[in-house]
């Protein structure tokens, strides 16, 4: 069974859709064991605990540098066993330790269809104020594995949405997330930890 930690700094909306497939049987190779927030009081934790999955949170503000975060990031993925990462609204940059502890075994879900709107900055209400400042007739949502530049890892599944004429920022965040976020996420975890137990039978 593939060992999966999701790590979350806000509401969790998507760390609910991927308990959600959980529970369904939609990962039967695979189980969400730990959610990590990068902050205290993140809602995810509620959600998380609700769900009856440990929780941890290693805020960044706790750390004298950037590598004593990555190197505790490690520290508790290795303890519990994890085979898989999942950012789902993960909003602190994680640097090289962790990713190359992870080599593709890190997912991201970004809220536009990369390479449009994304990279560092790109996160957020800000994706969606852009897409409709530029006007375009269609945006969606990305997953891909994390490297060391930000949203530029390989692409695994991309899903658009269409972008209606009276659409706000508001409005289209919370389409890109039900039409698109909350069904590739899930789907792309399913992928990958069918992929990771078969290299690992």
């Amino acid at each position: 069974m593939i060992r999966i930690a999701v790590m979350v700094s806000g509401g969790g909306t998507n760390l609910q859709a991927l308990i959600d497939a959980q529970n369904k049987g939609m990962f039967p190779n695979g189980k969400i064991v730990l959610v990590i927030a990068s902050q205290e009081g993140a809602y995810a934790l509620k959600r998380a605990e609700q769900a009856g999955i440990e929780t941890l949170v290693i805020a960044r503000k706790n750390y004298v540098s950037s590598e004593l975060f990555d190197l505790a990031n490690v520290t508790a993925l290795k303890d519990h066993e994890i085979d898989l990462v999942v950012l789902a609204g993960y909003l602190s940059i994680l640097g090289t330790t962790v990713i190359q502890a992870y080599p593709e075994r890190i997912l991201n879900i970004h809220p536009s269809l990369i390479p449009s709107f994304c990279g560092k900055g790109f996160y957020g209400l800000k994706v969606h104020e852009e897409a409709l400042k530029r006007g375009v007739k269609v945006t969606g949502a990305t997953v891909h594995f994390v490297n060391e530049i930000p949203d530029g890892g390989r692409i695994l599944i991309q899903k658009p949405v269409e972008v209606n004429e009276d659409d706000t920022p508001e409005t289209l965040q919370k389409r890109v997330m039900e039409e698109a976020e909350w069904i590739i996420l899930p789907e792309a975890v399913r992928m990958v930890s069918e992929r990771l137990e078969k290299e690992e039978r």
